[in-house]
């Protein structure tokens, strides 16, 4: 079921060409759905390539917690905007959709394993935020980790 690539010319054919777009991308788009009911976000992700997972961090409580509780079933969106091509009508960009099964890790050490890939993803000196964390337990106790384990991924480039 590869909905997001129409058109074969545009899709990323190669996972190196899929895994940049990740490994650069801070956020991703999250779509959910409950009882029929329709429910987006964007949250700041780490992405696991080994195991074809991404990490999120949100509270405990909460719309999107209702939601994956509700349905774990998930779709999310990366996109690396290049800008719109004045004169052209045209915008360049990548994006990858992927299509999963979204967890809330309770493990404390998934949950520090989670946040390490998280904060490499988003923080320059990954090892200075890293070490501020060290010794908090309370600190996991009182966040929840996202896990999304993709099923089905594809990519998409425009210009």
């Amino acid at each position: 079921m590869k909905y997001h690539v129409r058109r074969a010319d545009r899709e990323l054919k190669d996972d190196k060409s899929i895994e940049e777009v990740l490994k650069k991308g801070k956020y991703a788009t999250i779509a959910l759905c409950k009882n029929d009911e329709p429910y987006i976000v964007t949250l700041s992700y780490g992405y696991e390539p080994a195991n074809r997972t991404f990490y999120f961090h949100a509270a405990k409580q909460g719309v999107k917690i209702d939601f994956i509780r509700s349905n774990p079933d998930a779709c999310l969106t990366v996109i690396e905007d290049n800008g719109y091509i004045q004169g052209q009508c045209s915008h360049s960009y990548r994006s990858v959709v992927a299509r999963g099964v979204m967890e809330l890790v309770d493990d404390e050490n998934e949950k520090r394993h989670g946040t390490e890939i998280l904060i490499k993803q988003l923080e320059e000196k990954p090892e200075i935020v890293m070490a501020s964390l060290e010794g908090l337990k309370e600190r996991y106790e009182i966040m929840q980790i996202l896990k999304f384990r993709i099923i089905e991924m594809t990519g998409k480039k425009g210009k």
